[in-house]
């Protein structure tokens, strides 16, 4: 199921939003729109995708660890393998390799109260949607699977020419749910520090969620405004914000 280290990291337990300032300090105003990663933010997913990105790796006599897939780690997969050694011209039979490994992630499961948690956001009248480097025909399934895709309103997966820190993706979003000369008053979550960057370069509310991708500090350096435990913690929080209830 994945290597332990790429879960959940323990420092996660134990962060709360208590240690973040006061809501009501964070939000002069409720957000129209709440984007969110896929991976390692709604869904437990980063120990598959690691698994799969090691038996790539072994087939290729490259070397991989946790410690390395961390270092090398970009939400573009070709970018991130170039990093770790792979050839240009191998990158296609390296990608046929992952997606047999990976098995259209069927080893991912939801995070617990990620669903309940959009519930609270839709029924508070936010508009919801997803910004993903995934791949459409996995995480399209995998919406359908978790119940979610009712939720998420909004998609853009990983088919763009360009991916994040790149602000295209969330550019995409954001114009979608018609907010984009607005992006401040949408926030986008997200586990990795790329995240961040394309979050703060368009403009939009940067929420981390501490993930073995990306730890507070990484998350704060990368441009959180805040940092959480989970998705369900991030939304409790908010939501207790008399002006985004």
């Amino acid at each position: 199921m994945g290597d332990p280290s790429l879960r959940r990291p323990p420092h996660a337990a134990r962060l709360t939003v208590e240690d973040e300032p006061a809501t009501s300090e964070r939000y002069d105003r409720p957000m129209q729109a709440i984007l969110f990663d896929w991976d390692g933010t709604l869904v437990d997913s980063l120990g598959t995708l690691y698994d799969a990105n090691a038996a790539v790796m072994q087939a290729f006599g490259v070397p991989f660890d946790p410690d390395l897939y961390r270092t090398h780690y970009a939400p573009d997969w070709r970018l991130m393998y170039r990093r770790l050694g792979i050839a240009a011209e191998r990158l296609d039979e390296a990608n046929e390799l992952w997606l047999a490994s990976y098995d259209r992630g069927a080893g991912a499961i939801m995070f617990a109260g990620v669903k309940p948690a959009l519930r609270r956001l839709k029924r508070a009248g936010h508009r919801l949607g997803l910004v993903t480097a995934g791949d459409r025909d996995i995480v399209l399934p995998q919406l359908e699977r978790f119940g979610l895709a009712n939720l998420l309103e909004v998609r853009v997966f990983g088919d763009l020419p360009v991916h994040k820190p790149d602000p295209a993706p969330l550019s995409r979003a954001l114009a979608d749910v018609g907010l984009a000369a607005s992006p401040a008053q949408a926030a986008y979550v997200g586990d990795a520090p790329d995240d961040m960057r394309m979050a703060r370069t368009v403009g939009t509310h940067a929420v981390g969620i501490a993930s073995s991708l990306g730890d507070p500090a990484a998350l704060r350096a990368a441009g959180a405004l805040e940092v959480a435990a989970s998705v369900p913690e991030w939304v409790a929080g908010y939501l207790a914000d008399s002006s985004a209830a």
